[in-house]
């Protein structure tokens, strides 16, 4: 059984983490977790940084606000994630610089915003595919995320920012994290590195059950 408190803790653990990194500024970016009985979620305009347990929106089973402020506007697309991952417990999204200026300068392949250059990106993240850009809160934006909620870690929303689940709130933070720095190397390096070739994606699927 979930043990609530201890997940609405988790909560504003990682948004504290995220705030204090600068994956996030201001009011940017929500985390939600899977209950036995509905969803948390961070509430509409907050800020990650200053999260209070207590204030965390609840969702029940069938979609509607129980308790805490009002839940994030794109509670709509983290449901689809839920509805259609059961190994999901937690998704997080946020508008981390170097993965929003990729989708400015250009991401490596729509499939694949970044090619396999680290052992740690093919092993923890994986295929991320880029979402075309829509406003927040867009159903098209749901939707797609719907089409690629069982295959993928996650995905990049053009102009926006990822958006990634796991099977909980840490591990997704964990993932977003490991995403955003290898990003960061892409854009810094020059001429841009080789991608891992074949032998060495086959050993890492081999060794550590990667899924690239």
């Amino acid at each position: 059984m979930i043990d609530e408190s201890a997940v609405r803790e988790e909560i504003c653990t990682v948004g504290r983490l995220l705030y204090g990194r600068g994956y996030t500024v201001g009011s940017a970016g929500n985390i939600s977790a899977r209950l036995d009985d509905g969803w948390l979620i961070t509430p509409t305009d907050a800020c990650l940084g200053r999260l209070e347990p207590a204030a965390i929106a609840k969702v029940n089973l069938a979609g509607e606000w129980v308790s805490g402020d009002k839940p994030s506007k794109t509670l709509a697309l983290h449901r689809q994630v839920y509805d259609r991952n059961p190994g999901v417990g937690g998704v997080v999204h946020t508008h981390s610089t170097h993965l929003v200026a990729l989708t400015l300068a250009g991401v490596w392949h729509v499939d694949e915003i970044l090619p396999p250059i680290t052992p740690y990106q093919v092993m923890k993240v994986g295929h991320i595919p880029l979402v075309p850009y829509a406003r927040p809160g867009s159903p098209k934006v749901a939707e797609r995320v719907a089409q690629l909620a069982n295959s993928v870690r996650g995905v990049m929303l053009e102009r926006l920012g990822p958006v990634v689940w796991e099977s909980s709130v840490a591990k997704a933070c964990y993932a977003l994290e490991e995403l955003e720095e290898t990003a960061r190397l892409w854009l810094m390096t020059q001429p841009r590195p080789v991608p891992l070739d074949g032998a060495a994606l086959d050993e890492l699927r081999d060794t550590f059950g990667a899924k690239w």
